[in-house]
């Protein structure tokens, strides 16, 4: 039986119809494409009107089959299946092609345009006719979620779950959670104290009942799909009984080794080889750094074992192992700062005092190793000129193209501060500023108005090196003042280098382990950059905050609230439809060599030793079809993108040298043939 097929042309306002002779390729495919009973152009088709005009259609004229040239299938596809459904057609016997983004927007020839518009319409009809139809399979959803890095993005997805009622699992691979906003002072524009806003939250996610905090714990292992993830997690021993701790804080004060503390401190101060992170860390229980202790280096000391009230020390402590099985995962797990020794003419790491903006976070902050006194490395002197170094390893082709969203603002953050505090002159060296956010450009004006001097040009060197009379003992930042069209030398006590907000280490990683793309930067990709910018293309798996791409609190915020909203709808509905567009294994014709095993990016196959055969885990597997290609055997076919439909696309995209008909003669393409 012949099937009746209705093509639809959509205009894009002028994002199509700029290039392309919309009206001529509807008036041409009803006139010349075999089994085309409807051929219109529209002005805009993923509005309602034009979905209802796709679905009158089905109903009025009987269309079996709907192709829709339009934008990109990956933007409008789920629309127009859904009018398809509603006019009573099955969604999967709906096709697009993509006039906008594979024609208009990359053509500058008219003519020649709305040829290959035609060839594309004529592929989309030809393909359509062996669709199948499909039907989605619903899952059930685990109402427990799993967040993993427990800054502020991964806090707030973390409450805004347990405040509705939903069981959180918090991971967090350092003794506290915090993250970075822990070793803030301020926060830009309004200066809030970092702590003052941070602490009630991490305190509110230390009592939750919905919440089950698992910091100083990993990942080890993630399996599962949507709706039914297991996860197992290392729980790295504390050598304290967290069961019997109650936080006095007599073994740190009683411990005898002291060590730099690289990682809070950001190696400006010192801890104990027992410690708490920070006074206000959540948990409260301290953790022994093996490296530093002199119990676990000499076996003997054991100070803090003698001096704990409760006992809680245990010192034969081992980590653990947690099983959890949870519906859906948040990824929040942040970023890290630029090495700025990777660009030596800066001097950090030769030059005593230039310091990292990490360091000066800490320098400026009440509760830091200086308590809050601007001071140069000697700890006493205060500087009475200061330059801040805009955009290390950021804008720059040689370390991150991007731009750190956040250093033009905490830049004139420290400028206030400095200020504030010393009086000195400040001096900041940027490419542009960047205040693009509510009360930015307000914020920049104020440090105007402050007296803070700005240099438009990118610093080529900070030397110690002595020129002129004034320069002595002077740390010398040398740079292009590109506004009045000079070189200058300004001889200053103190260099901050605004370092490059960069992914986490092992971000490549932890996105194979989850089975999500990163970048090749490392960081994670979002589904869709502005519709969908918290999902991930596997299904049940979100991201949030800066692990997505640079970015500051308030939007961190946001967009851990935005992740949990998303896992909320899934496990208020209960059940979540999982896409049929998969592939399947014809165990007949499986060698069982398992090269799809190794090639899968999804994880989704796996290999039955008792069968010897691959199987595909469906709920897994996204259609990408590199299984399919990769099969010696041809072993594996893929619903929806099987052989016969895409060589009968293949062939409607060649229309002029085949016929409106299809292929001269019929070409038989199995599923799948026997090696």
């Amino acid at each position: 039986m012949s099937e009746k097929v209705g093509v639809y042309i959509c205009h894009c306002g002028s994002n199509i119809a700029g290039m392309v002779d919309v009206e001529e390729v509807a008036r041409w495919a009803g006139e010349n494409l075999n089994d085309v009973a409807v051929s219109r152009d529209y002005k805009f088709m993923c509005s309602s009107l034009g979905q209802e005009l796709i679905e009158e259609d089905i109903k009025n004229e009987g269309l079996t089959r709907v192709v829709v040239g339009a934008c990109s299938p990956h933007l409008h596809e789920k629309t127009f299946r859904n009018a398809c459904e509603k006019g009573g057609l099955n969604p999967y016997l709906c096709q697009m092609a993509s006039l906008r983004e594979q024609i208009s927007w990359v053509s500058t020839d008219k003519d020649r345009a709305t040829e290959k518009s035609k060839a594309l319409i004529s592929g989309a009809v030809e393909r359509v006719k062996l669709h199948e139809e499909l039907q989605p399979t619903e899952v059930p959803v685990n109402p427990n979620t799993l967040v993993v890095g427990a800054g502020i993005a991964g806090i707030q997805s973390a409450l805004e779950l347990a405040d509705a009622g939903h069981h959180v699992y918090l991971v967090e691979r350092e003794p506290s959670i915090g993250g970075h906003m822990a070793q803030f002072d301020k926060t830009f524009p309004t200066l809030d104290c970092a702590a003052c806003i941070l602490t009630p939250r991490m305190s509110e996610v230390g009592d939750h009942p919905n919440i089950t905090l698992l910091s100083y714990s990993e990942v080890e292992e993630v399996t599962g799909y949507v709706g039914n993830f297991h996860a197992r997690l290392r729980k790295k021993a504390r050598y304290v009984n967290e069961e019997d701790c109650t936080g006095c804080g007599i073994c740190i004060e009683k411990c005898p080794k002291k060590v730099v503390d690289d990682v809070f401190e950001a190696g400006l101060g010192y801890r104990k080889a027992i410690y708490r992170p920070f006074p206000q860390a959540v948990p409260k229980f301290p953790v022994i750094d093996t490296e530093s202790c002199i119990y676990f280096e000499r076996g003997t000391c054991k100070a803090c074992e003698k001096f704990c009230p409760t006992d809680a020390i245990d010192f034969e402590q081992k980590d653990t192992y947690i099983d959890l099985d949870v519906g859906n995962i948040v990824l929040a797990t942040g970023y890290q700062i630029f090495d700025p020794t990777k660009i030596p003419q800066y001097g950090y790491g030769r030059l005593a005092n230039v310091f990292t903006s990490l360091e000066f976070e800490r320098l400026c902050n009440a509760a830091g190793p200086t308590e809050g006194k601007v001071v140069l490395r000697d700890g006493v002197t205060e500087p009475e000129s200061v330059a801040i170094v805009h955009c290390v390893g950021s804008r720059d082709k040689r370390f991150n193209p991007h731009c750190s969203a956040i250093c033009c603002m905490s830049a004139l953050k420290f400028g206030h501060l400095v200020m504030e505090k010393t009086g000195a002159e400040v001096y900041s060296f940027y490419i542009d500023m960047r205040p693009i956010a509510k009360g930015y450009e307000e914020f920049y004006d104020r440090l105007l108005e402050e007296g803070m001097h700005f240099i438009r040009g990118r610093v080529a060197e900070v030397t110690d090196a002595a020129r002129k009379p004034g320069e002595e003992g002077k740390l010398i930042v040398q740079a292009e003042d590109t506004l009045i069209g000079r070189q200058r030398r300004v001889p200053v006590d103190m260099v901050i280098l605004m370092s490059a907000l960069e992914p986490q280490s092992d971000a490549r990683d932890v996105a194979l382990q989850f089975g999500i793309s990163c970048s090749m930067k490392g960081w994670f990709t979002e589904r869709h950059p502005k519709l969908d910018p918290v999902a991930t293309m596997t299904d049940g798996v979100f991201i949030a905050g800066t692990c997505q791409g640079p970015k500051d609190i308030p939007d961190s915020v946001a967009q851990g609230a935005a992740a949990a909203a998303r896992v909320q709808g899934m496990v208020t509905i209960g059940t979540v439809e999982i896409e049929p567009v998969v592939a399947t294994i014809h165990e007949e014709l499986c060698s069982g060599c398992r090269i799809c095993n190794t090639l899968c990016p999804f994880n989704a196959i796996d290999y039955d030793a008792e069968k010897e055969v691959s199987v595909i885990n469906q709920a897994l597997c996204k259609g990408c079809g590199t299984c399919i290609a990769a099969c010696p055997a041809q072993a594996i076919s893929g619903a929806h993108f099987s052989n016969g439909q895409i060589l009968a696309e293949l062939q409607g995209l060649l229309y002029d040298v085949f016929g409106s008909n299809g292929a001269k003669a019929p070409v038989e393409t199995p599923e799948a043939v026997p090696a």
